[in-house]
Parts: C-alpha cells; structure tokens; sequence
C-alpha cells in the first residue's frame, strides 16, 4: 500500500504544477499577453519620445534663431513683411 501512495502523491503534484504552468498566474498564455502589451508600451514610449525631440529640436530652434519665428508667423498666421507682397500657392 505505502508503495502505491508516493507515485500516487508525486502525480498528482505533477499535475497541479502542469495546471499551474499553463492555466495559472504566470502560465504561458499570461506571459505572452504580457509581453504583447510590454511591446505596444515600448512602441507607444518610442514614438512619445520621437515627438518629445521633435519639439526639443523646435523649441531650440526659436530660442536660438528668429528664423523658425519668422517661418511660423508667415505659415501660421499669414504674417508679412512691411512692402512686401505675400502669394501663396496650393496643390
């Protein structure tokens, strides 16, 4: 009898850690969800931070030149020089 209870036992522990393993917390499917969602957060701070340069790049570009604030202010709000004939062409 005694040597029926220990393979018994050791299964039947096998068992609840093969469950665990693939319908637990932390089971396969959870992992790869997780590393799913870890993907589109890296992707997400990737382009957050491409945009974040972008206008760092801008911002020192109006307090080093006034270049970029005269660009602005003819695109933007339609600004032009004194004796100056603005034309504007579209596609």
């Amino acid at each position: 009898m005694a040597n029926r209870v220990v393979p018994a036992l050791l299964i039947a522990l096998l068992l609840v850690l093969h469950a665990q393993l693939w319908f637990g917390r932390g089971s396969v499917r959870d992992v790869a969800r997780m590393e799913q969602k870890l993907q589109a957060q890296k992707d997400a701070n990737e382009r957050a931070r491409q945009a974040n340069e972008r206008l760092a790049a801008e911002v020192r570009d109006l307090k080093e030149g006034l270049e970029m604030v005269e660009e602005k202010a003819r695109m933007e709000l339609g600004m032009v020089k004194p004796n100056e004939i603005y034309i504007q062409i579209s596609k």
